[in-house]
């Protein structure tokens, strides 16, 4: 059975380009357009794994849904890829002790991420 990875980005073109480099790596793949949208969706589906953009509704969307995702399914491993980096210049170490604690993502990549390093990291993160 194929494995299903949830994607969040409130960036439309960047969420259908993902979901295609997604498919095309063998998943299967839901999308969702912001934090609420995705919030209503993982109340009745449990993803393999989540992509999360950063800031949707508000700057910290996707730490919030990340929180959330793992409230509710602790083993499902989490991606945040955002520009906000580029966009602000403020950069995350989700290794630092002190970001562990309220940054529950797994791995954090700049968006711009090639096609066969997602897949890695991905296949990284689900054992496969």
């Amino acid at each position: 059975m194929k494995k299903t990875i949830l994607i969040v980005d409130d960036d439309l073109d960047y969420l259908f380009q993902m979901k295609l480099k997604v498919q095309q790596f063998g998943f299967e793949v839901i999308t969702a357009e912001g934090q609420k949208e995705a919030e209503h969706i993982i109340d009745t589906v449990r993803p393999d794994l989540a992509i999360l953009d950063l800031m949707m509704e508000s700057d910290d969307s996707g730490f919030i849904l990340a929180y959330r995702i793992k409230r509710k399914y602790p083993d499902v491993p989490i991606i945040i890829a955002t520009a906000v980096t580029a966009e602000t210049g403020m950069t995350f170490n989700i290794n630092a002790d002190d970001n562990k604690q309220w940054i529950k993502a797994d791995l954090y990549l700049d968006k711009g991420i090639r096609a066969d390093q997602l897949q890695r990291e991905i296949h990284k993160l689900l054992k496969i």
